[in-house]
């Protein structure tokens, strides 16, 4: 008979499903990534009915989507900076509440579509605030052996939101319009909004209040945030690895249009792709948080760039809808074997007085990443075709994840 005294410490998941706060900060997670899904349906639903000579339904949704995306590559350093300054948790609150007011205020305003396009501007300024400030707060709520898990479970939100909330978003707005009128898609979106903000504000944590000048000088915060990263090889180099991840989803987003048609699919169900590589990282995400701990001294990016390598190379040449799919499934899963403890890493080794600015800069950094290859990736299919880029890219991530890894092998060895 095990005595009390000696009872096995919880572990992945079992840890974090004890700890109230950061299931509340998990919580507001959920919320807010469904909202934002269904918010972004809501706004490409508003343009094609406002001003209707405007301008071409297309074109107007690129355009909604340009106004949402560009605060982010724009303002995602400068927001980080404010999070070394102010309360986490008031910070991530309060955005919520007023992406939520902003979503309200759609109900009042004339409907001119160069309106539409503001607020879908400022809503995505307040987000620039809210990411960072929550990848700051979750090494505040949970032990930096749980870091993993943590980690593990909010990639597993966010794609799990991605899936869900693409998917249900339509519906339930649809829904919304036939029981409360064509004003209650706004509502249902805002309330959504004010409800994570009113959640995360439940939290409860001690958080050191760092020393201030006393005013805010943001180039200067900017300046010492770049140099910091700058100066940390460890820091520079897990940034580098997740960029290079997110460059490659950012490519095969434009290329899923082509890969299903390869594989027996319209181009129209791309998403069937997308979603198995989300799947994949979910499952990913399941066994880093559930066994990262046994994992952990394992060399998990380097074997994730090489399986994701693998999977490019053998998919130029793939022509079977099931084996196109369980590729997917498997690229997503070695992303998951680079993503997440790379984030990880990044919380642990960072100060707490400098995360908002490192977790701006990395905001930054990434959507940037995420840019670039939506911008060039479907031109040099159209030039070079299909099979050469995919072989390229395979080849480039073999490469790029080899020189990372030998870059920092001593030192990543220790931290992750």
């Amino acid at each position: 008979m095990v005595s009390s005294g000696s009872r096995p410490r919880p572990e992945g998941f079992a840890a974090l499903m004890q700890n109230k706060n950061f299931l509340k900060l998990w919580g507001g997670q959920i919320i807010s990534q469904l909202a934002d899904k269904i918010f972004l349906v809501l706004l490409i639903t508003l343009a094609v009915s406002y001003d209707a000579s405007y301008a071409l339904p297309g074109s107007k949704a690129s355009a909604v989507m340009i106004a949402n995306t560009l605060p982010a590559v724009f303002f995602g350093s400068t927001a980080g900076t404010f999070v070394d300054r102010y309360p986490k948790r008031e910070l991530m609150s309060i955005t919520n509440i007023l992406r939520g007011l902003l979503v309200f205020a759609l109900i009042f305003i004339p409907k001119r579509f160069t309106l539409l396009l503001l607020i879908a501007f400022s809503e995505s300024i307040l987000t620039q605030f809210f990411a960072p400030a929550e990848q700051a707060a979750i090494p505040l709520l949970v032990k930096e052996e749980n870091l993993l898990s943590a980690n593990a479970l909010f990639i597993t939100t966010m794609m799990g939101s991605l899936v869900v909330g693409f998917a249900i978003g339509e519906p339930l707005l649809s829904g919304a319009v036939a029981i409360g009128g064509v004003y209650a898609r706004e509502v249902v979106v805002g309330t959504l909004y004010v409800m994570a903000g009113l959640v995360l504000a439940s939290i409860r944590y001690r958080e050191a209040v760092h020393e201030r000048d006393g005013h805010l000088n943001v180039w200067h915060d900017l300046q010492e945030g770049f140099h910091y990263v700058r100066k940390s090889p460890l820091l520079g180099n897990a940034m580098l690895q997740l960029t290079i991840l997110y460059c490659v989803f950012a490519a095969l987003t434009v290329l899923a249009v082509s890969l299903a048609q390869e594989i027996g699919l319209r181009p129209n169900q791309f998403g069937f792709l997308l979603a198995a590589a989300g799947l994949g990282l979910i499952l990913g995400a399941g066994i880093l948080g559930q066994w990262g701990e046994k994992l952990r001294h394992r060399p998990l990016p380097l074997i994730g760039f090489l399986v994701m390598a693998a999977v490019l190379l053998v998919f130029a040449f793939v022509h079977h809808l099931w084996v196109g799919l369980g590729l997917s499934i498997l690229l997503g899963i070695g992303a998951s074997l680079i993503g997440i403890p790379m984030q990880t890493l990044i919380q642990v080794r960072t100060p707490a007085a400098m995360r908002g600015k490192v977790f701006g800069f990395q905001n930054n950094i990434v959507n940037i990443a995420l840019s670039v290859p939506l911008a060039i990736a479907g031109i040099l299919s159209d030039f070079l075709g299909l099979t050469v880029v995919m072989v390229g890219m395979g080849g480039l991530v073999a490469i790029a994840g080899i020189w990372a890894w030998r870059n920092t092998r001593v030192v990543l060895e220790d931290a992750i």
